[in-house]
């Protein structure tokens, strides 16, 4: 129908509704490498924003609003007969879901941010940006968009160069709407408002909603949880997704006991923080006798510490890092160490960490702290 925003349905009706929106500049195609997995749990529905893919620019008027976008997603869940449903939502997208969650509670059960904001900088650029699409089409921000989307060991994949590709093909008149939404859009006083259980993804090299933007989210979203991905710009969702959907999967299918919901956002940030390879040979050793310990770890340190959003990663690898050295557990330490690169510090702050502790710890700690390291780093520092 004309009048609705253009969309796909994948997954077995009358399961559980998750509704995935797009970023500015991209299409339902964004959410193409999650889609075949979240649709054996979930009924799937992805919509093209106005002007974009499928949907007719004029879906949204010039001067338009995020409110407007999220009043479109509601003709559409009411014309498929969806009362209540999860959403999840990239960029722009998660906007749309976030004012859903603030002003439509009744209707939204879980929300997924990724890479989103309550507020995208300044209104002013947001308008320069709608008037040069307007006066010379999509083209010179097609142009750049693989630096501001991608990192640069990505942005000359062929999914890359497709996704830069649709936005040459996006409707002027649909983008410049949109700009026009974003340049009004701020919800950060009203973020306290939001009650659905919400998950906060951030891409550490994104310059677009940098990683201080998810955490205003987290920090304001009372009980979210907040997930930094390394190697992942502002289309996270595209260059690490195996990463976003296991978060995904398991904060909308999360049962809704309290240890459970623990135990599910635990086991997402010990495999971002350790890797999967580390996490697969702990599950693999574990036993009847360890099972209880390891659930602890699962629960309470990385289920309620580490998911916390007051820190980001690289802080708690750097506190982790000098209470090891303290303690002299230099197993755990060499674990956290290769953590601590995975989490972005750098060699070289790793060493001014240990040089700290040899003041506070004492020498022959940070001694023995250095052996650790040099044999995991290298004693080149690479």
């Amino acid at each position: 129908m004309k009048h609705l925003l253009h969309h796909r349905a994948d997954g077995t009706p009358g399961d559980p509704v998750l509704f995935l929106g797009p970023s500015l500049g991209t299409s339902l195609a964004v959410w193409d490498a999650q889609l075949d997995d979240l649709a054996t749990q979930f009924r799937v529905i992805r919509w093209d924003l106005p002007g974009h893919g499928g949907s007719p620019a004029e879906l949204l008027r010039p001067g338009g609003s995020v409110a407007d976008l999220a009043d479109l997603v509601l003709a559409l869940a009411d014309h498929l007969g969806v009362e209540r449903f999860a959403c999840a939502g990239v960029s722009l997208g998660g906007a749309v879901g976030t004012h859903l969650a603030v002003h439509h509670p009744e209707r939204v059960t879980a929300l997924g941010l990724v890479c989103s904001s309550a507020r995208f900088g300044e209104p002013t650029a947001w308008r320069e940006r709608a008037a040069l699409v307007r006066a010379r089409g999509t083209g010179p921000l097609a142009d750049a968009a693989p630096e501001r989307w991608f990192t640069p060991a990505f942005a000359r994949s062929a999914t890359a160069t497709a996704l830069v590709a649709g936005l040459r093909d996006t409707d002027p008149a649909g983008y410049a709407a949109c700009c026009d939404a974003l340049a009004g859009y701020d919800l950060r006083s009203e973020l306290p408002r939001i009650t659905a259980p919400t998950l906060v993804i951030a891409g550490r090299d994104d310059p677009a909603t940098p990683p201080a933007h998810a955490r205003e989210l987290a920090d304001g979203i009372t009980g979210s949880t907040l997930l930094e991905l390394a190697a992942a710009s502002h289309l996270a969702l595209v260059e690490q997704p195996h990463a976003v959907l296991t978060a995904l999967r398991n904060h909308f299918a999360a049962p809704s006991h309290p240890d459970d919901v623990r135990r599910a956002a635990g086991t997402t940030v010990r495999r971002a923080v350790l890797g999967d390879d580390h996490v697969d040979r702990a599950t693999a050793r574990t036993t009847a006798f360890t099972a209880p310990f390891q659930d602890f770890l699962t629960r309470y340190a990385w289920g309620e510490i580490w998911t916390r959003p007051g820190l980001d990663r690289r802080s708690r690898s750097c506190i982790t890092l000098t209470a090891l050295v303290a303690g002299r557990h230099h197993e755990e330490l060499a674990l956290h160490i290769r953590a601590a690169l995975r989490n972005g510090l750098t060699p070289d702050e790793i060493q001014e960490v240990l040089l700290q502790t040899a003041v506070y710890c004492g020498v022959p700690a940070a001694n023995a702290a250095f052996a650790v390291a040099s044999r995991i780093i290298g004693d080149d520092g690479r």
